[in-house]
């Protein structure tokens, strides 16, 4: 059940983001994790994009003119990514120190991306139209309804635009790697940035998605290899892993 006034967001959730904010975009600081799996995750999101809109994924800017929205953008490391590659972007965060990180990187940049301060049901609530494709990384993993997450989400891409969604599984290999040893061992995260009781198995993901009326097209892991410290897409599910589902 999602807390009172929160909709779907956890209000503890939100401000443990905001905390992060100053330090988000330092590649060596708490988000570095993110840091080093964005060209992975963001080049296999934009191919797709550009692919289910009939464009050349290997363009120099395939996402030209299309919109894009990012749910729980936080200081736009997905936002800029997807701004580079053309797309009018609007990113979307409750965490509002985060969302002003976010707006002084982009500025700093020459890059002019929408940023909003609301969760997905107000933005839905307000009528502000459908968007090309919609993203939401790292996130339904810290919501409170994962079910009325999704359902927000198709109703804000376009009718056969696609959804992305990227998370972790809850395994007891993801409690090793995600949760005990990125947060006590190597201290890659702030301690308490997971709760691996909320990481989401795919067939739960997949029934929450198909009950917001959209259909799984596309499934990746992502895994980083220990030598290069790179991370890469392929079949392991086992930990993180994206899905791309597709509006009706």
């Amino acid at each position: 059940m999602a807390e009172s006034g929160q909709g779907t967001a956890i209000g503890a959730e939100i401000a443990k983001f905001d905390r992060l904010a100053a330090e988000w975009w330092d590649p060596r600081g708490p988000m570095r994790p993110l840091h080093a799996m964005n060209p992975a995750r963001m080049g296999w999101i934009i191919a797709r994009i550009a692919r289910r809109h009939g464009r050349d994924p290997a363009a120099a800017r395939p996402l030209e003119g299309l919109s894009v929205l990012d749910v729980g953008c936080g200081a736009g490391l997905a936002s800029e990514a997807l701004a580079r590659a053309g797309a009018r972007v609007t990113g979307l965060d409750a965490a509002g120190s985060a969302l002003a990180a976010a707006r002084a990187h982009a500025a700093a940049g020459g890059l002019g991306i929408d940023y909003r301060e609301g969760r997905p049901e107000e933005l839905l609530a307000e009528g502000a139209g459908r968007f090309d494709a919609v993203i939401a990384l790292e996130v339904i993993e810290h919501v409170a309804d994962r079910e009325g997450f999704c359902g927000h989400l198709a109703g804000l891409v376009a009718p056969r635009g696609p959804v992305f969604v990227s998370t972790l599984n809850r395994t007891p290999r993801s409690w090793l790697l995600a949760k005990f040893g990125a947060e006590y061992v190597l201290r890659l995260l702030p301690v308490g940035t997971h709760d691996w009781r909320m990481f989401v198995r795919p067939a739960e993901l997949g029934a929450a998605l198909r009950q917001a009326g959209l259909r799984v097209a596309d499934i990746t892991g992502l895994a980083m290899d220990p030598l290069t410290g790179r991370w890469r897409t392929g079949r392991d599910v086992g930990v993180n892993y994206m899905v791309m589902a597709v509006a009706g």
